[in-house]
């Protein structure tokens, strides 16, 4: 595994991607100090089984949105991972292209990026979120983020849910706070307060688990067949569906929710790409 030098991880290439990614750094950890000083002592009480339970999941959760997040960011799937040398094998270089923007041959499976200007190892798209490409070395830790960040949520949705439609249903249910509801930036201007802000962060934790569910579904019969958003209406490169979670995943792959830091070596260098079936 290369890493990206630092300057070149953290320097959004777009205001976008800077949007984005700012909207996850602070969103994050704002959300977890919203879930542990308000709401978690009104639902345990504090110091309790459950309590310090709910507590340590937490810090799980959100250092495994946080180092995946990070380590998407700094994990090189460039072509400059690779001193590339095209292959001497006919049949291997038939299937290599050139690369007009790059000015060079690239392995199969291996797109240019606009944004990030340089052609990507099994290329599968551009991550906003993550200022980066997401390729062959890397997509194990973007799908964790996803994961964790859609568990992560869910689970404060429904607290948050129980807090203010439940417990404070006296504050929050009524016309105007209801209004703040489907007109977020109404409740911090007109009349701005923490029950407000609260509502805000509701919001937009149930709009993190909306966006990563629906990106989990998309991507399900995609990473089931071993394939990048490019190649979803082929199988060619399909080995099995263990076979294709362990060239994401790693040959540990039973290890890796744990921690990013976890180390599990990819079975392929992502170069030099054989279909599976004569599929062309």
């Amino acid at each position: 595994m290369i890493l990206r030098p630092l300057e070149r991880a953290f320097l959004p290439r777009s205001a976008g991607d800077g949007a984005c990614f700012l909207l996850i750094a602070v969103c994050v950890p704002l959300t977890y100090m919203f879930q542990v000083t308000v709401i978690m002592p009104e639902l345990h009480d504090v110091g309790s089984f459950w309590y310090t339970a709910v507590w340590l999941a937490g810090i799980f959760l959100v250092f495994n949105i946080t180092s995946n997040m990070l380590a998407c960011m700094l994990v090189d799937t460039s072509i400059k991972l690779h001193i590339l040398k095209p292959p001497v094998d006919s049949h291997l270089l038939s299937r290599w292209h050139m690369c007009d923007a790059c000015q060079t041959l690239v392995p199969p499976r291996s797109w240019h990026c606009e944004i990030c200007n340089v052609c990507v190892l099994k290329r599968d798209h551009h991550c906003r979120f993550t200022c980066c490409c997401i390729g062959h070395h890397n997509y194990r830790y973007f799908f964790y983020f996803l994961l964790y960040m859609g568990l992560g949520a869910l689970y404060v949705s429904i607290n948050a849910s129980i807090y203010l439609w439940y417990l404070h249903a006296d504050y929050y249910w009524r016309p105007y706070t209801l209004l703040t509801v489907f007109v977020p930036a109404l409740s911090l201007t007109v009349h701005a307060s923490w029950e407000n802000f609260y509502v805000v962060l509701y919001e937009l934790n149930l709009l993190a688990f909306c966006m990563c569910t629906l990106l989990l579904v998309y991507h399900r019969p995609i990473f089931q067949r071993g394939a990048v958003m490019k190649e979803r209406s082929t199988s060619k490169y399909d080995l099995g569906l263990r076979a294709n979670m362990e060239m994401v995943l790693g040959k540990r792959m039973h290890l890796t929710w744990i921690s990013p830091f976890v180390r599990s070596d990819l079975p392929h260098d992502g170069v030099n790409w054989e279909p599976a079936t004569k599929e062309e």
